[in-house]
């Protein structure tokens, strides 16, 4: 008879055998804040338009080489759970604002930082996350009164350009002016009269070759792929959306044709094509010039469009199918049936280029009711053009915001100087232990113009020192000069960077919530994994492998 073993008294008693358990400060506390710092202090050196890059292998061994955080953290899939408590906040502001996901991490990272100091002089973390609370109130509260400027009318370029540029010169720094002229034509120009703005509607499409300043705005759709028939171009086209295939129709149920002579097969594989034909000439009759198929179309459709003189194009997704009817106005049938005027599209021309060596099939509409634009993006190496798309995706999310709320607030800097200076002021004016964790909280705001400045090879403290100085003087937007020599600092504003208010609003909210959450955290229990052992490293994929043999 096996011998029973107690286990040991207290948690380990009630878990499973194999689950672990870490408690109190050293074990807990201690731990997710040195997990969260390593993690803030990756994304860190990714910082600003001297940012550098990270190369990023991810588990179906795609190559990522990009400074963009939300890129970084999604294709790490970070384990800690703490970390990713932090890394939730900065999708929660992928996902709200579209941009700002490193200064999430980043300043809950410096907050967690300060926090760990405090502890180890005999705070407790309710202490700590009360004075940070009370931190946060009063930023938000000052945040309002250091907005410098603000786009009235979304619709005038020359404004929405000077609101944009600033997110794309920390992505693609020097390439900003050409990139920021087209993504403000291609958001003001679908930009619906009444409705919200749709992030969606500016599309992009990736061409390999030529250099970035070939790229082009298209009001309409772009798709990599050649026409399946013969006809080229259509101008002033009407256009039929099938979701199904274009060929003869297969039956629902089975069936069996008995068959006795030669002239009955004749007469059974004719009655096939002509109710094929009869199928596309009343697609023809109905107005249609251009057929467009999310499946095959078959050799003797074929031939019967090209006969009534239609294009042909294939569409193998179902997302492009949705925003080529939203593009043309057309409403998507699921069998092939003559469509009726309503649900015909229209484009104004449609037609087969090259670009580079790559064909591509245009949909274009001239004419104002274009709610599609496609952003055209050449370049030189697939992982480029990736960072360009990411680069024109921030800038799309900014002119998001601009429609939901055009204030901004100085960049470089300037805005997280100015609020850790009244922040550390009014924590001289608390009483109680919070004063800390308020002083603690500004910081952390220093530690932006530190990055930047460390990013570019600047001595960090010095430009802090600087612009301290520079903002007791009551100069509000002075921020750190990055092309100065050494650690210059100038008005931000007058050299047009400037950040998005609601961007920053909600980073410091997603910041401070995800930095209160984990120094609340005081014990971590893990369940013993569900699963048997796991296989030896370097063993094969098992069944699979027997195939290649």
């Amino acid at each position: 008879m096996a011998l029973h073993v107690p286990k040991a008294p207290g948690m380990s008693q009630m878990l499973k055998e194999g689950a672990r358990h870490f408690s109190g400060l050293e074990e807990a506390v201690y731990r997710n804040i040195n997990a969260c710092k390593q993690f803030a202090q990756t994304v860190r050196t990714a910082y600003g338009p001297n940012g550098m890059n990270k190369m990023v292998i991810n588990h179906i061994e795609k190559l990522f080489v990009t400074n963009d955080a939300a890129t970084i953290i999604r294709e790490l899939e970070v384990e800690h759970p703490a970390a990713k408590l932090m890394i939730l906040a900065s999708q929660m502001q992928e996902q709200e604002i579209g941009d700002g996901t490193n200064f999430v991490i980043i300043f809950s990272g410096a907050l967690l930082e300060g926090a760990e100091d405090l502890l180890r002089m005999g705070l407790t973390p309710p202490e700590i996350v009360d004075g940070y609370e009370l931190a946060l109130e009063k930023a938000l509260e000052i945040l309002p009164t250091l907005t410098c400027y603000e786009i009235k009318d979304y619709r005038n370029l020359e404004e929405v350009k000077k609101g944009i540029k600033t997110s794309l010169m920390s992505k693609q720094y020097g390439q900003e002016d050409f990139l920021t002229k087209l993504i403000s034509k291609a958001c003001v120009s679908i930009m619906p009269e009444n409705t919200t703005f749709n992030v969606d509607n500016v599309r992009v499409c990736k061409i390999l070759g030529s250099g970035v300043h070939n790229s082009e705005v298209v009001q309409g759709m772009v798709f990599k792929r050649q026409v399946e028939g013969d006809v080229m171009k259509k101008t002033k086209a009407r256009v039929a959306v099938f979701t199904c295939a274009v060929d003869i129709m297969q039956t629902e149920t089975k069936g069996t044709v008995l068959i006795k002579t030669a002239d009955e097969l004749m007469k059974f594989s004719r009655g096939e094509e002509s109710l094929l034909e009869e199928q596309i000439k009343s697609i023809a009759e109905a107005g249609a010039d251009v057929v467009v198929a999310g499946a095959k179309f078959g050799d003797m459709a074929l031939h019967y469009i090209n006969k009534y003189q239609m294009m042909a194009v294939r569409l193998n997704s179902k997302w492009d199918i949705r925003r080529l009817c939203k593009t043309t106005s057309a409403t998507a049938l699921p069998r092939l049936t003559p469509p009726t005027k309503e649900e015909l599209g229209y484009a104004d021309v449609v037609f087969v280029d090259e670009v580079g060596e790559t064909p591509v099939v245009i949909f274009r509409n001239e004419g104002k009711e274009s709610r599609i634009a496609t952003i055209v993006v050449r370049g030189s190496t697939d992982n480029y053009m990736d960072d360009i798309e990411r680069a024109i995706d921030d800038g799309v999310n900014t002119f998001k915001g601009i429609t939901r709320d055009g204030r901004f607030v100085p960049g470089a800097g300037a805005t997280e100087i100015e609020l850790a200076r009244q922040i550390a002021t009014y924590g001289e004016t608390l009483p109680g232990l919070e004063q800390y964790a308020v002083k603690k909280f500004a910081t952390a705001l220093e530690t932006f113009p530190k990055t930047l400045a460390e990013n570019t090879g600047v001595k960090a403290n010095e430009v802090v020192s600087k612009l301290l100085a520079a903002h007791e003087e009551g100069k509000k937007n002075y921020g750190f000069d990055i092309d100065g020599d050494g650690s210059a600092i100038k008005d931000v504003v007058e050299a047009g960077v400037i950040d998005l208010y609601v961007n920053k609003y909600w980073s410091l909210k997603y910041a401070m919530n995800a930095a209160s959450t984990i120094l609340k955290v005081d014990q971590i229990i893990l369940a013993k994994r569900a699963g048997g052992p796991k296989p030896p490293a370097g063993a094969g994929g098992g069944a699979g492998d027997a195939d290649d043999d």
